[in-house]
């Protein structure tokens, strides 16, 4: 498969991950009466890794995130050549969804942009929590994110479930993460709200680069010093 090739399912799955999860928080995440919540929302990103797994995880491996592009790099899972257009066709699917969930959210006659799904901390976090509280949550969940996404997906796992595996994992993360920052865990994802929102959000967006990198370095090292089969 052409590296071309695989950077336009990236592309289209992290677009599905970005409008689906931030879709559901913007436009149903609190819909009067039938709201899904935390919960639902929480649902909703799961979802959508699970079924772009199916669909692209054999063309491009399904990374959907700059971070996980990366751990999978430092875990050898994944050639480092291939980092940069997996990075760039990620970010502009993830700023495409964003894109396009603007144009529907503001169809509403009485549309607000308000923080449209953007991650923050400190005033801009759902409970208040303060930088430290989710630069620390922020690299604990991509951590162990990674650290199933590289088990699962490991050889000797049970073949065909790493999908569901990876989908269950990120609807937990976002269970525990999104009272704290809404959840980043995936700088692409972060990326496309934070450029329609503006100001705060993109002065807040280098936290959930950084938190999200670190987290997944560190699950790559851990992963292959530790379980890695040797050649």
């Amino acid at each position: 498969m052409s590296l071309t090739k695989k950077a336009c399912a990236e592309f289209i799955g992290t677009f599905w991950l970005v409008f689906g999860g931030c879709g559901s928080a913007v436009l149903a995440g609190a819909f009067p009466q039938f709201g899904i919540g935390f919960l639902g929302v929480s649902l909703a990103f799961g979802l959508t890794v699970v079924t772009m797994a199916y669909a692209i995880g054999h063309i491009s491996g399904c990374h959907l995130n700059p971070a996980v592009s990366i751990g999978l790099a430092v875990g050898k899972r994944f050639p480092a050549s291939e980092l940069p257009s997996y990075i760039i066709a990620q970010v502009i699917g993830g700023i495409a969804a964003a894109g396009v969930l603007f144009v529907i959210a503001s169809g509403k006659p009485d549309f607000v942009l308000g923080e449209f799904a953007a991650n923050g901390y400190a005033a801009h976090s759902p409970g208040g929590y303060s930088m430290t509280a989710c630069l620390i949550a922020e690299i604990v969940l991509t951590f162990m994110f990674l650290m199933v996404i590289l088990g699962s997906t490991d050889k000797r796992a049970p073949q065909g479930f790493a999908p569901l595996a990876i989908g269950l994992c990120l609807a937990l993360i976002h269970m525990i993460g999104i009272p704290v920052s809404k959840v980043s865990v995936n700088p692409a994802r972060s990326t496309g709200p934070a450029i329609f929102v503006g100001g705060w959000a993109v002065q807040q967006l280098w936290l959930f680069w950084v938190a999200p990198i670190i987290g997944a370095l560190l699950a790559g090292f851990v992963y292959k010093a530790i379980w890695q089969e040797k050649n």
